[in-house]
């Protein structure tokens, strides 16, 4: 069986302190990842995930906003990276209030 290959890991800190980090690999088409691959975005502060996606093997393609789980519908990666950054932009917004 193949192994999984990194195809694209990003990790910083921003200007408020917050930990970024995108991590995308590319794996075998399967019932569980049929677009080929496995995927896992993150914004944590101050030891809180308040913006996460990723499709778990046991819970598909899912979106963490807040404390919030919800299913995500997952079309391309430059899709994926764009709909995270614009929830990572919305809640640094909030936190500014």
């Amino acid at each position: 069986m193949p192994k999984a290959k990194l195809v694209l890991h990003t990790k910083y800190v921003d200007e408020q302190g917050g930990l970024v980090e995108m991590k995308v690999y590319d794996v075998p088409k399967a019932p569980t990842t049929p677009y080929g691959f496995k995927y896992s975005l993150v914004y944590i502060r101050k030891r809180q995930r308040l913006v996460g996606y990723d499709n778990h093997e046991h819970k598909g393609d899912h979106r963490h906003f807040h404390r919030a789980t919800t299913p995500y519908v997952f079309t391309t990666m430059n899709r994926l990276i764009e709909d995270f950054r614009r929830d990572v932009a919305a809640v640094k917004k909030e936190l500014e209030r």
